[in-house]
């Protein structure tokens, strides 16, 4: 059996869970966003690659951040 990390792609991840979809972060303390973006990214600190990381920004405004694994958000 073949135990090497497989990159998530979009086709993985739930069906709520798209541009412009409100979701809380449970892993950032129940923060609330709208998903701005899907994409790449690079976590500067390990320079290890997410292919489909969350850019998730508050509503109304404000600053951005990003999850790297999808399951910690929750459909809000």
């Amino acid at each position: 059996m073949n135990t090497a990390h497989r990159p998530v792609s979009h086709r993985q991840l739930p069906d709520w869970l798209t541009e412009g979809a409100a979701a809380v972060d449970e892993g950032g303390h129940g923060r609330r966003g709208i998903v701005q973006f899907i994409g790449e990214w690079e976590d500067p600190a390990t320079r290890r690659v997410t292919d489909c990381a969350i850019f998730l920004r508050p509503e109304g405004g404000g600053a951005e951040w990003i999850v790297a694994d999808h399951r910690t958000l929750t459909q809000g």
